[in-house]
């Protein structure tokens, strides 16, 4: 909706604010958390099983890890994380958890107030993000501890609220409980405000002829000065924050906040994967977990003669085909992958831990249309298949590999390809920050490009990202986004500082 009145968000004054976090699921938490004071430190009887990693730790034992060189520690370890510091953070806090151990963290936290950087958090819904949305019969694919933020067990959490976690593997909504009651416990409610959508992210910037005159807003944050052949230079200044608050009484609050920095947590889950094909946008052709659940539970497919269409050889695809065969619903599985290829998910997840999601790569195996399984069972695979376009008479045409031909009928399509995130607030769609430039942000293919150690973006000065926007798509690695921001954020909160407490303000309008 457009921008009747600006103004800041309620309850806030208007200020250019250090940080401010764009979604609060967990990688917006644990930057918070970080940024609130809470810092770690090396615990006096532990004893990393990495004995090269140990050894640095207690070069530094005096030092909380954010005030240490990240770089140095990080260097050396693997992981299945492609940013070392996520992997650095991880492996403290999950010690040699990639080989079976569980070994307690390394780290105990302390609350140190003096380090507290004023910030913001701002989401779509209550703290925790997208998981408050997904599809809550379903069980994670991570274990409940690795999906831990720090300073506080699951596990404990867990027993303290009587709820009985039968397995490691635990129902999103109790992620997602966790996750809010994490922001409560640990004080951190008064950085967040829920139930805002962000319209527009973008730069301000002045002519340097301006630099010496009083401008509102004004502050030591002003950023370095570009200059360009022949033209008036511009200096680069906060980044602007726009969008609405939605009030109670389902009214929208206009707001618009200036920031020094801003962080990227928007996570990976705002629009679905599409196949770009005739008939996508038909009504009975669905891109999510949540409206198949709504249809099955209101009874749509209740007695229905034709097979739900699912495509998608991913996770989410799978937990459809479960969510489908529980409820004695028909299914045609259409993918494009071979059931051979070894980048298929089902290849890189144990048995005995995953037994649903084998049971599926079971089924796409040895009941493909191919062999001959009776047409009508409950499962038919479509291997090596690509959807050419949907029918308005609820049809669906493949085509094989091999170019032949098929037209299949169903009750209800759904489409499970993936997802990507959505950055339609930054200019161009945030194209330009990309590892490939002008096209389309992806946490696989194309995610943000940063500094590996900073996390900041390469192409933008004073924009971070985090999570699954730089390829951190398990919250055991996003947190190590946060250590990197915070340890970058911390350093130039104190340069500030000094530079205040010299005197010099740099003729930034500085009174």
């Amino acid at each position: 909706m457009p921008l009747i009145e600006e103004t800041v968000l309620p309850g806030d004054s208007l200020l250019t604010l250090p940080v401010v976090i764009i979604g609060n699921g967990p990688s917006g938490i644990c930057l918070s958390y970080l940024l609130s004071g809470y810092r770690p430190y090396l615990s006096p009887e532990a004893i990393h099983p990495n004995p090269i990693l140990h050894t640095k730790l207690e070069e530094a034992r005096h030092l909380s890890i954010v005030d240490q060189d990240l770089e140095y520690l990080s260097e050396g370890l693997e992981g299945r994380s492609s940013n070392p510091v996520a992997v650095l953070f991880d492996t403290l806090l999950h010690p040699d958890a990639d080989f079976g151990y569980d070994y307690p963290p390394v780290l105990h936290w302390k609350l140190e107030q003096h380090n507290y950087i004023p910030h913001i958090v701002l989401g779509k819904g209550p703290p925790g993000g997208a998981w408050h949305s997904m599809e809550g019969s379903m069980l994670t694919i991570s274990f409940g501890d690795w999906m831990e933020l720090p300073g506080l067990s699951f596990k404990e959490w867990a027993a303290s609220k009587r709820r009985n976690i039968k397995s490691d593997r635990v129902m999103p909504e109790e992620i997602a409980c966790y996750y809010k009651h994490y922001v409560k416990v640990m004080g951190l409610q008064k950085n967040f405000r829920d139930n805002v959508y962000i319209t527009s992210v973008s730069r301000l910037y002045r002519e340097k002829d301006d630099e010496g005159r009083s401008h509102q807003n004004e502050d030591i944050s002003t950023q370095h000065l570009e200059m360009e052949d022949g033209q008036k230079s511009l200096i680069k200044r906060n980044w602007e924050v726009r969008g609405y608050q939605r009030a109670t009484d389902g009214s929208h609050v206009p707001f618009c906040l200036f920031a020094e920095n801003v962080a990227l947590a928007t996570g990976t889950f705002d629009s679905p994967g599409r196949l770009q094909v005739e008939g996508e946008d038909f009504p009975f052709v669905l891109h999510s977990m949540s409206d198949f659940g709504a249809a099955i539970s209101k009874g749509k497919l209740r007695g229905k003669a034709d097979p739900v269409l699912i495509v998608g050889a991913g996770l989410t695809a799978a937990d459809a085909v479960l969510c489908a065969y529980n409820n004695n619903i028909p299914v045609v599985h259409v993918f494009r992958r071979r059931v051979t290829d070894t980048s298929l998910i089902f290849k890189q997840l144990p048995k005995k831990l995953y037994p649903e999601y084998h049971k599926v790569y079971h089924m796409m195996c040895t009941q493909s249309h191919t062999m001959d399984s009776n047409q009508h069972s409950a499962y038919t695979s479509f291997p090596e298949h690509n959807v050419l376009s949907f029918k308005p008479e609820m049809k669906c045409v493949l085509q094989s590999a091999s170019g032949l031909k098929k037209i299949l009928k169903f009750s209800v399509a759904l489409v499970l390809i993936g997802s990507h995130p959505n950055l339609f607030f930054l200019k161009d769609q945030g194209h330009s920050i990309g590892h490939h430039s002008n096209q389309p942000i992806t946490c696989k293919g194309n995610p943000i490009e940063i500094d590996p150690y900073t996390y900041e973006c390469t192409k933008e000065a004073n924009l971070f990202a985090l999570g699954p926007l730089v390829g951190d798509n398990f919250v055991r690695f996003l947190k190590g986004g946060a250590l990197g921001i915070a340890r970058c954020l911390a350093i130039r909160q104190k340069k500030k500082h000094e530079l205040i407490e010299s005197g010099d303000g740099g003729g930034e309008g500085v009174p």
